[in-house]
């Protein structure tokens, strides 16, 4: 239990029809999620699919209907205050007030959050995230990526443990993204937990420790190389000079070839184990008289991994 920074057991939530027509709404059916101390976590999903009212009822701003949640060692419904206390949330649109500098933004925050040294963090968080030459400013002048990280800002002036994230670099330039993304990459150096939601696949591919995918209910949930893995299995691309039937043949014969499809001047393999099994497969191809260019693993992005576990939650008849 003291590694899991999150833990929830059946997690589910139902809102209420709205009109005389309208039908009861399941946002979050049954989840059952761990999260671990000191991860990026990839809360990854479509839109409609749940993630933001998982974040909701994870940060004590809303019941949920069924089902246990413990946050920081804390239990959803029983001790919200501290579990408040204990999180940071960043959510997709900042709420910033618009009329007020940055200082006077970021100030007002850390007092109702009970910080001591209110100016002292607030310089801090300017600093780090770059914006300490236009603390004097009015926010509403600052360009989306600035209200981004001041945003940030604000979600760690009490110095939470947990940090809650949702869609972080949606809308920023390339130069914004950036900075936010090396910034996640420093708070998981500095031992916090992060939940992120975002729909760039990327980007979870290149932060997250794990992700979950989630419609409704858990889909899968694993890191970004397992799950490719579980997937697709180890493919290997085979360049050749050309390609003939005995190539092909005396790859089949292999018995560590598990698939041979041929490619556009190559032959795509799905092996057991490409680093132990490369060599024999270049040393039958030479011994058919191929002409190898040359041969590298390949490796599925995790965009192909989402749209095909959503393939599957359709043909399973999932909502």
């Amino acid at each position: 239990m003291s590694d899991h920074v999150i833990r929830t057991q059946g997690l589910s939530k139902r809102f209420p029809a709205f009109g005389k027509k309208g039908k009861e709404t399941l946002a979050v059916d049954r989840l059952d999620l761990e999260v671990l101390k000191g991860e990026v976590f990839g809360f990854l999903g479509p839109n409609g699919a749940g993630k933001t009212t998982t974040v909701r009822m994870l940060c004590a701003l809303i019941a949920p209907t069924a089902g246990e949640a413990w946050v920081n060692g804390h239990r959803v419904g029983e001790d919200d205050e501290a579990i408040r206390a204990g999180v940071g949330i960043l959510t997709e649109t900042p709420g910033l007030y618009a009329k007020l500098d940055a200082v006077t933004n970021l100030s007002f925050f850390a007092k109702l959050y009970g910080v001591d040294d209110i100016s002292g963090q607030v310089a801090r968080y300017l600093k780090m995230l770059d914006l300490w030459d236009r603390r004097s400013e009015v926010v509403g002048g600052f360009s989306k990526g600035m209200r981004q990280k001041l945003a940030i800002a604000r979600a760690l002036l009490h110095e939470p443990p947990l940090l809650f994230l949702d869609e972080p670099t949606s809308g920023l330039d390339p130069e914004a993204a950036r900075i936010v993304r090396d910034f996640i990459q420093e708070l998981r150096g500095q031992g916090r937990t992060i939940f992120m939601c975002t729909h760039n696949l990327d980007e979870a591919d290149r932060l997250c420790d794990r992700i979950a995918v989630i419609k409704q209910h858990l889909v899968r949930v694993d890191t970004p190389a397992r799950l490719r893995q579980q997937l697709y299995g180890h493919g290997v691309l085979v360049r050749l000079q050309e390609i003939a039937p005995q190539h092909i043949a005396a790859v089949k014969s292999l018995s560590f070839v598990q698939e041979v499809r041929q490619t556009d001047g190559g032959l795509s393999l799905k092996v057991d184990d490409p680093a132990a099994n490369n060599p024999q497969l270049v040393r039958a191809l030479v011994a058919a008289g191929a002409e190898v260019q040359f041969i590298e693993e390949t490796e599925h992005s995790l965009e192909s991994v989402y749209f095909d576990l959503m393939a599957q939650t359709r043909e399973e008849g999932t909502p």
